[in-house]
C-alpha cells in the first residue's frame, strides 16, 4: 500500500473526499514528524510507539575498495508495534 492507496482507504472508510483525506494523512505525518524532530516519542496505543535513537559513530569499510570509512553518529526513527498491531497482523 502507497500514500495515495492510504488516502483512497481512509476517504472511503470515513466517508471523506479524497482531498480532505489527502490533508488528515499528510497532518498525521506532519504531526508524527515534527513530535521526532522535538526529541519526543508519539504513543498510539493498541498500535505502536515512533520514537528516535542515536546511533554511534562507527568505522565501516568501503566493499569496493577496502578502504577504511569513518560513519558519523546519527539520530534514526524507529516504530515498536503495539500488542493490538501485532495480534491484528497474527
Amino acid at each position: 500500500m502507497n500514500k495515495n492507496d492510504l488516502v483512497a482507504a481512509v476517504s472511503g472508510s470515513c466517508g471523506l473526499s479524497k482531498a480532505d483525506a489527502a490533508k488528515a494523512v499528510d497532518g498525521v505525518f506532519d504531526s508524527i514528524t515534527n513530535a521526532l524532530q522535538s526529541g519526543n516519542e508519539v504513543r498510539l496505543v493498541g498500535f505502536g510507539t515512533f520514537s528516535v535513537s542515536n546511533r554511534a559513530a562507527t568505522t565501516g569499510r568501503n566493499p569496493r575498495t577496502g578502504e577504511t570509512i569513518q560513519i558519523p553518529a546519527s539520530k534514526q526513527p524507529k516504530f515498536k508495534a503495539g500488542k493490538g498491531l501485532k495480534t491484528a497482523v497474527n
